[in-house]
């Protein structure tokens, strides 16, 4: 079998279709109709091009991520089939449990475009087979990459998407400790468990503009830093610095454009960003000259430190409200994806940089 990071994304993208099939994820209760009920009801008088598109379009990528996992496990010709069945067991299952959900409709017309969704995107990765594109990626990949680069290449990918969800500090992912220690006061208040709530023994204040600065400096480095571990070499570790520049500035934009309004794209990019951007691209640009080890180390710390330093600071009140008005927005449960992807995407890379330094480590205890 043929490593690929085909299957690490498989299980992140099926983690975000049963929550997006479920949310709100509350009111449970028995409706008093069966769980197939759906399956022999009439088809729906009403549907919209909305409806159609976005069923389709969000079982796709399950399909193509399935279809090309099956390859690489040696499946052939039965890649499509085995793909498509599995994703419609996974349709059927989701449709089944919104029939517990008053806010969700479950619908036949729903789990045919979502199956149908599966097998035009098993479709694609098959014909990207057959036409060589896939072997054209995987030699990118043996030039680019070291060999157990794959869950590296997903948490890269992410990156790009967490950045999507407005953050109080420009590319400073993970600020979620105050919303924690919020819900966990909400959660134990009045029972036995209350005096276990950890309690703070200082106030959060605001970030001072040299701190932000930090924040954005390690908020640059800490990708930087992930693709550096796993690239070969010092061009390509240049030319990966560039694109994470570029996706840096642009997501960013785009997160304050649909935040604040277009005319707010760049308003984010003030002094302390800016220098911030300046200096992480120099501390980047010296850490492409250094092994790939040493990048896991200073990886590590730069999470910590990064961490530390946003947590110790509250949200503001303006960017609260901005929260919530995506919170509540018409697109919620594309929105509150991201949201999830922003808070855990840096405790992840924390995880698997973690797992990186003990399996080097443990290396080199057996070559000595």
């Amino acid at each position: 079998m043929r490593q690929t990071s085909a299957w690490p994304m498989s299980h992140i993208y099926l983690a975000l279709i049963v929550y997006a099939s479920l949310y709100p994820f509350d009111q449970w209760r028995d409706q008093g109709i069966f769980t197939w009920e759906f399956l022999s009801a009439p088809w729906p008088k009403y549907w919209t091009g909305f409806d159609v598109t976005s069923n389709v379009l969000g079982y796709a990528p399950l399909g193509f991520l399935w279809g090309l996992s099956a390859m690489r496990m040696g499946w052939g010709r039965s890649a499509i089939v085995l793909s498509t069945c599995a994703a419609g067991v996974v349709s059927l299952l989701m449709e089944g449990v919104q029939s517990y959900l008053p806010s969700r409709v479950p619908s036949l017309v729903d789990f045919l475009l979502n199956v149908l969704g599966a097998w035009l995107g098993a479709c694609l990765s098959s014909g990207m087979e057959h036409m060589g594109l896939l072997y054209r990626w995987s030699q990118f990949r043996k030039r680019w990459f070291v060999r157990d680069a794959h869950f590296a290449l997903v948490l890269m990918a992410v990156w790009p998407l967490a950045l999507l969800f407005p953050v109080a500090v420009p590319l400073g992912l993970g600020q979620v400790w105050e919303r924690v220690e919020d819900a966990l006061t909400y959660t134990l208040d009045g029972t036995a468990f209350e005096q276990w709530i950890p309690m703070r023994s200082f106030e959060l204040e605001p970030l001072l503009p040299g701190a932000e600065l930090l924040c954005v400096v390690l908020g640059f480095l800490i990708p930087c830093l992930l693709g550096f571990g796993v690239i070969r070499q010092f061009g390509q570790r240049l030319f990966y610095m560039l694109v994470v520049l570029a996706f840096g500035l642009g997501v960013s934009a785009l997160s304050a454009a649909l935040s604040y309004g277009p005319s707010h794209a760049w308003s984010w990019l003030d002094v302390p960003v800016v220098w911030g951007l300046v200096c992480g691209c120099v501390l980047s640009f010296f850490f492409v000259m250094l092994s790939a080890r040493t990048c896991w180390v200073f990886l590590l710390l730069a999470l910590l430190v990064q961490q530390s330093v946003l947590n110790q600071s509250p949200e503001s009140a303006y960017f609260a409200q901005t929260l919530q008005t995506w919170e509540q927005g018409r697109f919620i449960r594309f929105n509150g994806l991201v949201q999830w992807l922003g808070w855990l995407w840096p405790y992840t890379v924390l995880l698997y940089a973690i797992s990186r330094l003990t399996a080097s480590s443990h290396d080199d205890v057996h070559e000595i």
